[in-house]
């Protein structure tokens, strides 16, 4: 069956009543990043509950579930304090509902961040990334069922899915700012087991620098929608490391949030 990359009317019409911004970048905050949202002035607050084509899942520690409409750096932004993840059993077309809504609702560019393991010994814990490529490992795709643009072909390129212009603004950014900023691959897998040392390794040969459990079916459709993509990770461990927890994802992500608001505050403000 064919499937729309849209979103319900009264979706974009209750973000649209619920502010009178017209917001052009839309940013995905993972796990222990959503205070990015607390820095938004002119801020309006729509709960992912009232959206009805938001996945109706339970939520995850460090994901507030709430989405922000706002300004940012002088820029009207879309905020999505946490995410849905395929872990939780929706699909890789509901966990690309951020994006589906932010196309909707008329933004250019899509950021999205996530807490993810270090592959390479070069990554150390609260390193940040730029992504510049990923492998989609998760085995499915937000765009099974799309029959294309007004039923044109479904073959999208995946070729600078990362936008290379946003990289190196990024880049520049955090140069500027003296913060280390790193460029590498991101791993997407379906979780919500962390990797064994025998996929960290096999990752390692893939050509992988970070991973995690999101992102990918974000990003993927991004692209269908013709959306610019600005990928950020933070480190928050060593990939199949000794005593990981979700509580030690959380703190490293507390004690990088404030580099990474002033990152993307800044590029915000740059486009």
């Amino acid at each position: 069956m064919a499937v729309s990359l849209s979103v319900p009317e009264a979706d974009l019409a209750l973000v649209r009543t619920a502010s009178p911004l017209r917001p052009r970048v839309a940013v995905v905050l993972g796990s222990g990043l959503s205070g990015l949202a607390d820095v938004a002035s002119d801020a309006a607050v729509v709960p992912y509950g009232e959206l009805s084509g938001f996945p109706r899942v339970g939520s995850v520690v460090g994901h507030a579930g709430k989405l922000v409409v706002g300004m940012l750096g002088g820029v009207p932004v879309l905020l999505f304090q946490g995410r849905a993840h395929q872990y939780q059993g929706v699909s890789a077309f509901d966990a690309a509902y951020p994006t589906r809504l932010a196309a909707g609702l008329g933004c250019d560019t899509l950021v999205v961040t996530n807490a993810a393991g270090g592959v390479v010994p070069r990554l150390a814990v609260g390193d940040l990334v730029v992504i510049s490529d990923h492998l989609n490992l998760m085995g499915t795709n937000p765009l099974t069922g799309w029959p294309g643009p007004d039923g044109g072909f479904p073959f999208i390129p995946m070729r600078d899915a990362y936008d290379p212009v946003l990289r190196a603004t990024m880049l520049d950014v955090a140069a500027r700012q003296g913060v280390r900023l790193i460029e590498g691959v991101y791993a997407g897998l379906l979780g919500p087991s962390y990797e064994t040392p025998a996929e960290v390794a096999m990752l390692a040969g893939m050509g992988a620098d970070i991973v995690g459990m999101s992102t990918v079916p974000e990003v993927i459709a991004a692209r269908a929608l013709g959306l610019r993509v600005l990928g950020m990770s933070l480190v928050t461990n060593a990939a199949a490391g000794v005593g990981l927890s979700h509580a030690e994802v959380l703190e490293a992500g507390e004690k990088a949030a404030a580099r990474l608001q002033r990152l993307v505050t800044e590029f915000v403000t740059r486009l």
